[in-house]
């Protein structure tokens, strides 16, 4: 048995809206039950971001800030992060160190390899995605692939959210594929998107939009690797074949501006609704016919998930970790990135088959809610982190208890 209580310190580069933050906060919380003593760290939003921290509020997780960590790159305020870091791994003493996201990840294992006689004995990385194909130019690229190949002799365990993001980082040389474990993001999916029949209706009304109108949702932050110029080319195709459709995007970001105006030069501005970024986004699912997801890059898409969740069918891209949340054919549409017209095709399909919708959506969610659960999440993390803490020579927590 432990001596006392396992010391994880948790660091994520920041609680903005999406999976990461939902995944530190409900992984945080659950493990807490099972015997683990975790220190939560995260760095400061980017401007436009909106914030997932009152998700970490709600579940009675503190959160210690790091001003200094953030998303852009910054030599200075990169390196004051580092040293801050360093100096609350000698304060702490944890056990593990587990780093979520690649900013907090370079900045985790470069702190703990600072920490002298402090340094953690586990040192574990999640990778939720990775910006290492679809987000810089060659040579920028191929300098994250060496640092995070260097990065990732410093861990004791590697995790991917997918199998997918598991075989990139593999075929692109971060690290082998026996140094991964794959565990997959953790949600509340119940609480967030509850299968409340009125509520899609009540929405519509609200917004204005007719129960026959085809309704096209997007969630999300508004930056190029989301592209959400093929959102909105989508939905102009899907308009010239006499589809009465209208688009609803929820979210910001620093593409806001550039969006809208290319709505207004595309004809389209009358059908599309620009509501920001909300902290509850389950009426807007239910107020979606369908999802649309075409971006360049993701890790584990929680809007996707959460879309299935709420039954409606998602089209989206066939990258990064997508095919491991939407099955072609089943609950959405898969189709190639930029491919505007198959994004539009499969539109057009579920615009004029009201049953498949439904057949979709049913699928969807019967299937996300336990592969998503956060029960799973916390017995996945807890069997991890005993077979290396007995590989360090120490048990892990006496007892297991129920995860939330």
């Amino acid at each position: 048995m432990s001596e006392s209580p396992v010391r994880i310190l948790r660091v994520i580069a920041r609680l903005n809206m999406g999976g990461p933050a939902l995944h530190v906060a409900y992984l945080t919380a659950g493990l807490e039950q099972r015997g683990y003593r975790t220190t939560l760290v995260a760095g400061t939003l980017a401007r436009g971001e909106g914030s997932m921290a009152f998700v970490a509020d709600e579940l009675g997780v503190p959160v210690r800030t790091i001003d200094q960590l953030h998303r852009e790159i910054s030599p200075l305020r990169d390196a004051v992060a580092v040293l801050r870091l360093a100096r609350i791994i000698r304060q702490e003493r944890p056990h593990i160190l587990h780093t979520h996201t690649a900013k907090a990840g370079a900045i985790g294992r470069l702190a703990a390899l600072l920490s002298g006689g402090a340094r953690p004995p586990v040192v574990v990385h999640t990778f939720h995605g990775h910006v290492l194909r679809g987000y810089f130019g060659p040579a920028r690229a191929a300098g994250f692939r060496l640092l995070e190949r260097w990065l990732a002799r410093q861990a004791t365990a590697l995790v991917a959210v997918s199998p997918q993001v598991r075989d990139d980082l593999v075929s692109l040389g971060v690290a082998p594929r026996e140094s991964f474990a794959v565990v997959r993001l953790g949600i509340a999916l119940e609480e967030r998107v509850p299968a409340r029949v009125d509520e899609g209706a009540a929405m519509r009304r609200l917004l204005g939009i007719g129960p026959e109108r085809f309704t096209v949702g997007w969630v999300g932050r508004m930056t190029g690797v989301k592209r959400t110029d093929d959102v909105l080319l989508a939905l102009a195709r899907l308009r010239e074949r006499g589809v009465d459709a209208c688009l609803c995007m929820v979210g910001d970001g620093p593409d806001r501006d550039h969006v809208e105006h290319r709505a207004r030069a595309l004809g389209i501005a009358r059908h599309c609704l620009f509501l920001g970024y909300q902290d509850d986004v389950s009426a807007f699912f239910a107020a979606f016919d369908a999802f649309v997801l075409p971006s360049a890059n993701e890790g584990t898409p929680v809007v996707a998930i959460e879309a299935l969740a709420a039954q409606r069918p998602v089209v989206a891209t066939r990258v990064g970790g997508v095919p491991d949340v939407v099955r072609d054919g089943v609950d959405g549409f898969l189709v190639e990135p930029g491919d505007v017209d198959a994004l539009a095709s499969a539109l057009e399909r579920l615009a004029g088959d009201p049953d498949l919708r439904a057949r979709m959506g049913a699928a969807g969610r019967e299937r996300v809610l336990p592969r998503y659960a956060v029960g799973r999440l916390v017995d996945d993390v807890d069997l991890l982190y005993r077979s290396l803490l007995q590989a360090q020579g120490r048990a892990g927590p006496p007892s297991v208890r129920p995860a939330i």
